[in-house]
């Protein structure tokens, strides 16, 4: 059914006008359609949709992430560009310096400007 279909991501915000500027300004993200409530960005080749909701950052989960060669280029990038990456110290989740390593996989995670988690992840294996 939908397997040969794409998804896409669909992430909150409670101020869409300051989401627009993180993702196109911050994460250097390319702006596909603008219209009221709702803003689609292009990654990658994959879509996805911002929209205005007051319930923006209320989630306690990784929303989307990226998969990237290199996560600590792409780390030193993202802070160059304002993006503070989470710690974190709880059972089967330990950040050093912003990231955490296990299960063939380096992985950092940041919120966005609406406080959503977002996350960068190297494949290991």
């Amino acid at each position: 059914m939908l397997a040969d279909t794409p998804l896409n991501a669909v992430i909150p915000a409670a101020d869409l006008d300051r989401a627009k500027r993180f993702y196109g300004d911050t994460l250097g993200l390319k702006l596909i359609d603008d219209r009221e409530g709702v803003a689609l960005f292009e990654s990658g080749g994959t879509r996805f949709l911002v929209y205005a909701t007051p319930n923006g950052g209320s989630a306690a989960h990784t929303l989307a992430g990226w998969t990237v060669a290199d996560l600590d280029t792409e780390m030193t990038e993202l802070r160059g560009h304002g993006v503070t990456f989470e710690e974190y110290d709880q059972p089967g989740l330990k950040t050093v310096n912003g990231v955490a390593e296990g299960a063939g996989m380096r992985g950092a995670w940041f919120k966005d400007s609406e406080g959503n988690i977002l996350s960068v992840v190297e494949e290991t294996r």
